[in-house]
């Protein structure tokens, strides 16, 4: 976790034994030599990692050893970039750190912010906003990475169309928010977009990827339930990651939601708009697993293969 006011990292414990934290630039490259932290018990640590650079951790404990890293990335012009490892699958595997990152806009990102992607080595940049989007809120660059714009419109709710909205009802914006998710799984285009999405995600060479729409949220986020799934993460996984855009996106909109109360289900998530998508599904294919097979043509063995462990 890192501490909001200070942006000090640190690291919450919960063992009963003697532990050792080693880091590295990547998961690959983490230095067993020399532990940067050290001590007993359960607690609160201070980890004085730098800012510049994306750093991964192995903690080692004398029953076991697991990698962690820092969920939210601490972006200064960006919110909701988060990267999906550590997150644990139905078979007790974890999603592997490093490869696979969920983000809001790159539009306002700073230079800190360029310099911390940078860190990433992202070989691809997935952009899931319309041409008018990018045109309004263009995204900053970073070296080295592939740019794809796979234009989702059903999700084209952003802040600068509210006042076509701002007459409805919260329940009536809640029915919306769910057609919403249902159409990114119905509408062909969406479809063909989000099958080039899976394509990239199973070649090597795409790799690290990163794939971000407007919030982060609603594209970004069937985007983000898509892929866990498809790795064998339970559903009330899935829904916890979902929901974290609750949390990452308050401070971002909470000037809008203050000034139009009313309009707050555009403006965040609830559990009911992605199980909207989930009970759809289900419902039509039997499974989420048969959907993303058949609708998507993801190989979910190979998708297994590359990105647990």
């Amino acid at each position: 976790m890192r501490d909001k006011q200070t942006d000090d990292p640190k690291l919450i414990l919960d063992v009963d034994e003697k532990w050792k934290l080693y880091e590295g630039r990547s998961v690959a490259a983490i230095d067993l030599s020399k532990p940067v932290a050290q001590g007993e018990g359960r607690g609160e640590f201070a980890v004085h990692e730098k800012r510049s650079y994306r750093s991964y951790f192995q903690l080692v404990t004398p029953t076991g050893s697991a990698l962690i890293a820092e969920r939210l990335l601490p972006m200064e012009g960006g919110y909701n970039f988060r990267d999906l490892g550590g997150v644990k699958a139905a078979d007790g595997r974890f999603v592997k750190w490093g490869e696979i990152f969920r983000t809001g806009d790159w539009a306002h990102l700073t230079e800190n912010d360029l310099q911390y992607l940078n860190s990433l080595s992202l070989s691809s940049v997935v952009d899931f906003r319309t041409e008018e989007e990018r045109q309004q809120e263009p995204s900053k660059k970073i070296d080295h990475a592939k740019v794809y714009n796979l234009t989702i419109a059903p999700g084209n709710l952003s802040v600068s169309s509210l006042s076509d909205v701002v007459r409805l009802q919260k329940e009536q914006l809640d029915t919306m928010m769910m057609d919403l998710n249902r159409a990114l799984l119905t509408d062909q285009e969406s479809i063909n977009q989000y099958r080039t999405f899976f394509r990239l995600l199973q070649n090597e060479e795409s790799l690290p990827l990163a794939f971000h729409c407007s919030a982060g949220k609603d594209r970004t986020g069937m985007a983000a339930a898509l892929f866990l799934f498809a790795l064998g993460v339970d559903e009330d996984v899935v829904l916890q990651d979902y929901m974290q855009s609750q949390i990452f996106l308050a401070d971002k909109y909470k000037k809008y939601i203050d000034q139009y109360p009313n309009l707050e289900p555009l403006l965040t998530v609830k559990p009911e708009y992605l199980q909207s998508g989930i009970v759809y599904m289900k419902k039509e294919f039997g499974t989420v697993e048969n959907y993303l097979t058949d609708v998507l043509k993801v190989d979910t063995a190979k998708m297994k293969k590359m990105y647990l462990y």
